[in-house]
């Protein structure tokens, strides 16, 4: 019974060491795809997408820090940013599909945050991804159980 305890656990504590990486990698995917959106395809991001990216952008390196240093003191400074993100997305995709008028939006010059830029199969949108993204790093930040708390 105490090889299917510790095996148990140890699973367990694998799927945790895994959480701040899931969390990086998202991050840098979303830093690099709006980059991508922004650039490549010279698609101008509106104003709630640069408020997106300037809490995207810094979990990039808080994340990566955390993890090389093995400080667990990244999750303070990044679980705020994330929230913030997260929050900045849903509004976000509330403005984007018509549930909040335009009208009570910071997107008063430039990109509408509504304009449809991309719809892949239909559903996903650019906000949609910022969305997801934002969800995810949440989650992970959140669930993610160190070793030794600070």
């Amino acid at each position: 019974m105490e090889n299917a305890e510790r095996t148990a656990t140890h699973k367990g504590r694998g799927f945790n060491e895994v959480l701040p990486y899931v969390a990086w990698v998202t991050a840098l995917v979303g830093m690099a795809g709006s980059l991508f959106f922004s650039e490549v395809m010279d698609l101008p991001p509106c104003v709630l997408c640069w408020y997106q990216r300037i809490a995207m952008y810094p979990l990039v390196l808080i994340i990566g820090i955390g993890i090389l240093t093995n400080d667990t003191r990244w999750k303070v400074y990044a679980l705020p940013l994330a929230l913030i993100g997260l929050a900045l997305a849903v509004y976000h995709n509330l403005v984007y599909y018509g549930i909040v008028p335009e009208s009570l939006t910071p997107c008063t010059q430039g990109v509408s945050c509504s304009q449809r830029q991309i719809e892949w199969f239909g559903i996903v949108t650019i906000p949609l991804m910022g969305l997801v993204s934002f969800l995810l790093i949440s989650l992970m930040i959140a669930i993610y159980k160190p070793e030794k708390e600070v």
